[in-house]
């Protein structure tokens, strides 16, 4: 329950110093984690990445549901959030900078990851750097890869409908703020 607390403080504290990058008050909801890890195929997952790691929210339930042992790779830009996930998910490798996935996968000798998971919030962004992580993710991903992320808006709807098949949108309103998930396949 501390740690809880710890994490909920330490995330506000995060968002006051940078909203834009950080992109809510608060880490994500259970609810939330849970929908994101739903369509995932652990038996087919050989290699998955979290862009926006944050305190680990997420982390923690693919931790769970990580069965098959698949290689995670966490990427955070926040420096004591990625140390604090270095920390606690020791296991996994982490990175700064989603816009050098290509680069981490070649660190790690990886030739394409099955599935990412991203909470990082695209729409708080400039064109040029959502483009930019975009090409990275859509490169990165094996064909047939899932792109699942979350966003609080559906404006980013119409790039993503460019780039993959949106297979489904679900909305979790148990999430402050309420949020959509969106679930892709690179064609």
């Amino acid at each position: 329950m501390l740690e809880n607390i710890q994490e909920k403080l330490l995330f506000l504290y995060k968002f006051s110093r940078a909203p834009k990058q950080i992109g809510s008050l608060t880490p994500s909801s259970i609810f939330l984690a849970k929908k994101m890890l739903e369509p995932v195929k652990w038996k087919r997952v050989a290699h998955i990445a979290e862009l926006g790691a944050g305190t680990g929210a997420i982390t923690k339930h693919i931790a769970a549901a990580n069965t098959e042992k698949a290689k995670v790779l966490l990427f955070e830009k926040d420096t004591l959030l990625r140390n604090n996930l270095a920390k606690r998910f020791s296991a996994y490798a982490c990175y700064p900078d989603a816009c050098e996935l290509q680069e981490a996968l070649h660190n790690e000798k990886i030739a394409h990851l099955d599935c990412i998971l991203s909470g990082l919030p695209f729409f708080n962004f400039p064109q040029q750097l959502r483009d930019r992580l975009m090409e990275q993710i859509v490169t990165s991903l094996a064909p047939g890869g899932l792109f699942i992320a979350f966003q609080y808006s559906q404006q980013m709807k119409k790039q993503l409908s460019g780039l993959f098949e949106i297979e489904e949108i679900h909305y979790v309103p148990l999430n402050i703020p309420p949020a959509f998930v969106y679930v892709c396949r690179k064609r």
